[in-house]
């Protein structure tokens, strides 16, 4: 498995975090997400880590389609992979309708059909192409004028893989179909080939394809517990966390995390868990997180426990993990992160020479 993690831009001290990308790579991290969530944007951050860094990979964790035109996005992953020298990765969502139309006055409407578009247009920006495109969401050059296609006069100088961040069954297989990576999330591996293998692996059929030709990035927090009444404290701290995954995301009629999880095996608390949240009870929701659920969906533990958790991970699929380090400062993060890279590069099978 590689090694990943995600970082806010705006979440916190602007040099820290810059600090903190540097320093991962130094550790050895192999990606670096960024995301754009309902803060800073993604690539104006991945300019400057693209600057301080030399060797990681850099990704957009995600861009939200709608919020650009396919074309700007274009132009901003062309620009953050020639001047990174070809470490840019584009990451893409659909978002979700409360931020979309709550915060940037977007419909939210038919965005499987958005995000199938953009790929495509992406897709033809990136290839130096004239950009024609009569679709059910785009069109361009735009009907009625005296505009002719044009192409963007940059070129892409290195390949640039494209990612999807998707979780319901269509979007799923959308990503299997047409995307080199998965940014996925709500990640159960016990319960993962029935909630998101079955779809991925259906679009990737589609497209004559198998699961060897898609990136399955999948990330949780990572922490240790140094005996297991510190583990009991670290679980009942993230019950609220989980509890507004499950409650609090999205829309009142909008939840993709909360279905997710329903799908792996927790439908009846996931609604239980949503109604409590929307009616105010945020410490009734938490209360019906078990610990279970909190060990289920993290990668935190004991040290044992941690090694075991991403054996599991590594054969339920997860070619990259996304570590989400805890800690209360800076060397407490990247002291967690440096502990969980060596124990994926320890548990990684050693390569054997067929010859022998």
């Amino acid at each position: 498995m590689r090694t990943a993690t995600t970082v806010e831009a705006s979440g916190g001290d602007w040099g820290e975090q810059a600090d903190f990308v540097v320093e991962a790579e130094k550790l050895g991290l192999d990606i670096c997400w960024v995301a754009e969530a309902w803060g800073s944007d993604a690539p104006s951050a991945l300019g400057y880590y693209a600057a301080r860094t030399s060797r990681i990979l850099l990704g957009s964790g995600i861009i939200q389609v709608g919020t650009r035109t396919p074309v700007a996005v274009a132009q901003a992953a062309i620009t953050l992979s020639n001047l990174s020298g070809g470490r840019f990765l584009l990451g893409l969502g659909a978002s979700g309708p409360q931020v979309m139309e709550g915060l940037h006055g977007v419909p939210y409407a038919r965005p499987l059909a958005r995000i199938r578009e953009t790929v495509d247009i992406v897709r033809s920006a990136l290839h130096g192409e004239k950009i024609s495109y009569a679709g059910n969401e785009f069109q361009i050059p735009l009907p009625g004028g005296d505009a002719v296609p044009m192409r963007l006069s940059t070129r892409a100088l290195h390949p640039i893989p494209l990612y999807l961040a998707t979780l319901s069954p269509a979007m799923l297989r959308l990503t299997g179909e047409i995307a080199d990576g998965w940014l996925g999330t709500s990640f159960v591996p016990e319960g993962a080939a029935d909630a998101y293998f079955a779809h991925l692996d259906e679009g990737l059929a589609r497209s004559g394809r198998t699961r060897t030709d898609l990136d399955i990035c999948q990330g949780a927090e990572v922490a240790f517990a140094a005996d297991e009444q510190a583990l009991t404290a670290m679980v009942a701290a993230r019950k609220k966390e989980l509890a507004f995954s499950l409650g609090g995301m999205g829309s009142k009629s909008t939840n993709f995390y909360n279905r997710a999880y329903s799908r792996q095996g927790w439908a009846e608390v996931a609604a239980g868990v949503r109604e409590r949240w929307q009616a105010g009870d945020r410490d009734g929701a938490a209360a019906m997180i078990s610990d279970e659920m909190v060990l289920a969906t993290t990668l935190i533990g004991t040290e044992p426990m941690v090694r075991d958790r991403l054996r599991v991970w590594r054969d339920a699929g997860v070619t990259t993990v996304r570590l989400y380090p805890a800690g209360d400062t800076l060397d407490a993060r990247l002291d967690t992160l440096g502990r969980a890279i060596d124990i994926v590069r320890d548990i990684e099978p050693v390569a054997t020479d067929a010859t022998t």
